[in-house]
């Protein structure tokens, strides 16, 4: 305290230099309609862009609720397109009774792990059993095919990535609806893969899209890619088909486990047919 005291001591007369220039100032903007707006302008300029950037601060610490947000209204969407149904249609006397039912629902999930410089990549999720998650059931973001799930705990689950050697899903042509086997390619590289054994008479093309078949665990026509390059096979009956992969692996941030709820029930009656064979 006496230190402070000595302090405004010895500079006092700065100090009053200090109040008279202040309040001079005060009285000349009072006083003087001019200035006085040009005053009040330039505050309200200051101030507009502090609370300008106080709000774009307070939006960005707000991001990750956003996406959540955004990310569990696009899984209630995806369940409502009509590729998530499938059509109950009884026929009678010409009048068509045709009732569609939820085929296909989807849980979001943060991607919390991620790999793609390795021949075999997985994928970690924070969602688990206590989600509904269960082995088995196929993976999609926002802009096509992200793999399979492989293994589940109670909160988490890991995924099997479309860039692992052991993919392999159901695949068609977009326009001609050939189907063929979706794999990765042998070259490790994480934008590309190959749709194989398409016959040759189908006449891909360069630029065409490649959408799953609805014959594995994913709806019908969700991306993989657009053919970039065509392969001959042996004797030139059969093509594999090179593509571009739809989906940046490398900025996966959320995806959609999707459930197939006749998904067992198709499995149970296969193992029967092919038990019987």
């Amino acid at each position: 305290m006496r230190n402070l005291l000595i302090f405004i001591t010895k500079y006092n007369a700065f100090f009053l230099f200090l109040i008279f220039e202040i309040s001079s100032l005060l009285i000349y903007i009072k006083y003087n309609s001019f200035q006085k707006a040009t005053f009040i302008s330039s505050t309200n300029k200051v101030t507009g862009s502090l609370f300008a950037q106080v709000s774009q601060f307070k939006g960005y610490l707000s991001l990750k609720e956003v996406n959540d947000s955004l990310a569990l209204e696009n899984a209630k969407l995806r369940g409502l397109v009509k590729s998530s149904f499938y059509v109950d249609t009884v026929e009678k006397h010409k009048v068509v009774d045709t009732v569609y039912k939820q085929q296909y629902t989807y849980i979001v999930a943060k991607v919390i792990n991620n790999s793609t410089n390795r021949r075999s990549n997985y994928i970690t999720i924070n969602r688990g059993s206590k989600d509904g998650i269960e082995k088995e059931m196929g993976v999609i973001c926002g802009t096509g095919v992200v793999g399979l799930v492989v293994d589940v705990t109670e909160h988490l689950a890991i995924v099997q990535s479309v860039l692992n050697k052991n993919t392999r899903f159901s695949a068609m042509l977009a326009d001609t609806k050939e189907i063929g086997s979706f794999v990765w390619g042998v070259d490790l590289d994480p934008k590309k893969g190959l749709l194989i054994d398409i016959q040759n008479n189908a006449q891909p093309k360069v630029g065409e899209g490649v959408i799953t078949s609805g014959y594995s665990l994913f709806p019908t026509g969700v991306p993989l890619g657009k053919i970039t390059n065509l392969h001959a096979k042996g004797g030139g009956l059969l093509l594999n088909v090179e593509v571009a992969l739809s989906v940046d692996f490398s900025k996966l941030e959320y995806v959609y486990v999707v459930n197939n709820k006749f998904a067992k029930e198709q499995a149970g009656l296969e193992a029967v047919k092919s038990k019987n064979e």
